[in-house]
């Protein structure tokens, strides 16, 4: 598995759950709900939206057979996903209803706020087509990184405020809108070639 160790898939990677995930984007949710519940468990919510990524990646493609699905349908489907969250994130519009919290932990702070269906959907589609060690390290890579940002949210939004936290939304969002179309591209090309014989 090692040898297939790349820094530049890793990044990628990487960078397109950073995406998706969107903690930073987030951080208003974040002051609001330790602001409702007193304190946040930044260590217990990250763990359990690392390990749901990780079970999520290896278990992942067993259901999509047991179910009947392959997995190049469902990175397109993940794909379509992504593009629609991109456009969330771009025009600042909702189109997915969230549920009121319960709780400041692993709800709805590791699922479904990190380790939601976006995101899931999302590792099953670059598991088609990156190899599973750089995935694996892209998503310890986020859940580190999810940990500082609920460790540091209120520091974190005095020091950008909420006009650079848009910018930074619209950015991550056009990078996540190209991403979903290449997504979208590479696996339906996989899927017709695997249909259609000439």
């Amino acid at each position: 598995m090692f040898e297939f160790f790349s820094i530049k898939e890793t990044l990628t990677t990487a960078m397109v759950l950073f995406a998706v995930i969107d903690i930073v984007g987030s951080l208003p949710v974040i002051v609001g709900l330790k602001q409702k519940f007193g304190k946040i468990e930044s260590e217990r919510a990250a763990i359990v939206a690392g390990a749901l990524m990780l079970a999520f990646l290896f278990i992942g493609n067993k259901i999509l057979k047991f179910i009947g699905v392959d997995v190049y349908s469902f990175a397109i489907a993940g794909a379509l996903v992504i593009f629609i969250i991109a456009l969330e994130m771009i025009l600042g519009i909702e189109i997915h209803k969230h549920t009121e919290a319960k709780a400041a932990s692993i709800v709805p702070i590791a699922f479904p706020l990190v380790a939601g269906a976006g995101t899931l959907t999302t590792l099953l589609s670059l598991r088609a087509n990156y190899h599973d060690i750089n995935i694996i390290s892209a998503i310890l890579l986020n859940t580190l990184f999810v940990y500082l940002v609920l460790k540091s949210a209120n520091w974190l939004e005095r020091i950008l405020g909420p006009t650079t936290l848009q910018i930074l939304q619209k950015v991550f969002g056009i990078v996540l809108l190209a991403i979903a179309i290449k997504l979208f591209t590479a696996n339906f090309a996989q899927l017709f070639s695997t249909y259609v014989k000439f």
